[in-house]
């Protein structure tokens, strides 16, 4: 399979080459050269697999060099007993038309795990493949979940580095102190003066700085990424959108062949952007339902086609998705344009002026699959109090922003197509919030939190939730975006 950028189609390399490189050269994102297609009789196998299989079967078919015994190496690998439910990725049923796709089962309780937990080794084994000598710093800008899961999936990895940088108050506080007391010779977490927008952009600049990369080259070093610019993070997302129809399926909720909606919190737009790329490659899906909190940019795009981030930014209960610049907005943007020319264009726009917008025929074949909607930190405390009570079933944050923004889009649409809403970390990484939406006092650390909400609720946090009261904190300190490289060129001495 070969890949290139969007910002430059002319340029093709191997999959191996796209996983160590992270973001290409010239700034764009690396996308498959062709979307492979999955049939409905190997949809209908799947049904009858598990969720390894289930793997082997998507991302073997973007992986074409590696062996069928190499990709169930990498699978077996990253899904195992290191998550808390033998089926990885459940459905959890509240109504026959409506099903949770709880993604956080794994060791950091978030989605993010699982891409990250298959990272690691896709990435070593890329490197073998690609005949890399140096060794490789896994350099990330975290919301707050995908810090902590590329932390734990890179610790201790022969032949890596991981450095972390994150919002200084644009994390909860659980996820700070997992983040904070992460084990490993290896890895470095520091703090950032600003939101995730000035964190990522900052790690984007030190990505494109050719003269940083030549004085790590010489020290035996270069830099990629863990976030979702990395096709390699990209990818295993996909699977759990197939995961979720087989099951739908098997518990005869849906016919074969019949259509699903999926409510995705979205942020960085990766996690709806790999839905989008399991429906091209043959997924019966109707809509994408755009879930946003008050940061809704992706809301106004999807609506206009006017992408602005010249806006307040909101600090709010759903942080991970407290976004401004989508950076995989620009995969769909060349899927749709099918021109390097224009999303280059795009992105300059972007970066100069902090505004672009795009045609009306785009405008229009966007939203042929995509839905949008966002509320506030309100109404997302109303929606956890709702369900939990009429429902007793207990949501985050983000899963919150997921449902309310569906009912809403049912409402308006009258489209009773079933859906997923697509569930990305566990409530009790958002304790403070969850409790305060069901009307208890907040006012204790989080490791305290956690205690009251399994006593409120009476369920059980996650094992790796509950250890955390009583860890060293190892890390500190806090930088301005302008001293990011400065950190890493100490980091790689």
């Amino acid at each position: 399979m070969e890949y290139f950028s969007t910002r430059n189609a002319a340029v093709r390399i191997g999959a191996p080459q796209a996983v160590i490189n992270g973001l290409a050269p010239d700034g764009g994102l690396y996308v498959p050269a062709k979307i492979p297609t999955i049939g409905r009789e190997t949809l209908a196998a799947m049904c009858r697999m598990d969720y390894r299989g289930r793997s082997e079967q998507i991302i073997g078919r973007y992986l074409s060099e590696y062996t069928a015994e190499e990709i169930r190496t990498i699978v077996a690998a990253a899904y195992g007993d290191n998550f808390n439910d033998a089926a990885i990725a459940p459905i959890r049923f509240i109504d026959p038309a409506t099903g949770f796709l709880e993604l956080w089962h794994g060791p950091t309780c978030a989605f993010k795990d699982m891409a990250l937990q298959m990272l690691p080794h896709l990435m070593t084994s890329s490197l073998e493949k690609c005949g890399e000598n140096r060794k490789v710093c896994i350099l990330v800008a975290t919301s707050g979940d995908t810090g902590k899961a590329a932390l734990e999936g890179f610790a201790d990895v022969p032949g890596t580095k991981i450095l972390v940088f994150y919002p200084r108050d644009g994390v909860s506080d659980v996820q700070r102190l997992q983040m904070l007391t992460q084990t490993g010779e290896n890895v470095l977490v520091c703090a950032v003066d600003g939101n995730f927008d000035d964190a990522q952009s900052g790690v984007k600049t030190i990505f494109g700085d050719k003269a940083l990369a030549e004085q790590l080259s010489e020290r035996g070093w270069f830099l990629s990424s863990a976030n979702s610019i990395n096709w390699g993070r990209l990818l295993p997302q996909i699977v759990y959108y197939f995961s979720a129809y087989c099951d739908f399926v098997n518990a005869g909720r849906i016919a074969p062949g019949a259509p699903l909606n999926f409510s995705v919190p979205t942020g960085n737009f990766g996690n709806i952007l790999a839905g989008w790329y399991a429906k091209r490659m043959g997924l019966p899906v109707n809509r994408f339902i755009c879930a946003s909190n008050e940061n809704n940019v992706l809301t106004e795009f999807i609506t206009t086609g006017v992408y602005d981030r010249n806006r307040p930014f909101h600090t709010t209960i759903s942080p991970s998705m407290d976004i401004l610049i989508s950076s995989n907005l620009e995969r769909l943007l060349y899927a749709i344009t099918g021109s390097d020319v224009q999303v280059a264009d795009c992105m300059r726009a972007l970066k100069e002026s902090g505004r672009y917008e795009v045609s009306a025929q785009v405008q229009e074949m966007i939203r042929k699959d995509f839905a949008a909607g966002f509320c506030s930190d309100g109404e997302t405390k109303a929606e956890i109090a709702k369900v939990w009570s009429e429902k007793g079933y207990l949501m985050d944050t983000h899963t919150a922003v997921g449902h309310k923004v569906l009912a809403d889009y049912r409402a308006a649409s009258k489209d009773e197509t079933p859906a997923v809403v697509v569930s990305t970390a566990s409530p009790f990484k958002f304790c403070d919030s969850v409790l305060s939406a069901l009307g208890e006092d907040v006012s204790a650390p989080g490791t305290e939190l956690i205690r009251r909400l399994e006593t409120k609720t009476g369920i059980s946090a996650p094992a790796a939730l509950r250890g955390l009261a009583g860890r060293p904190v190892r890390f500190g300190g806090c930088v301005k975006k302008e001293a990011m490289q400065d950190i890493v060129m100490d980091f790689l001495r």
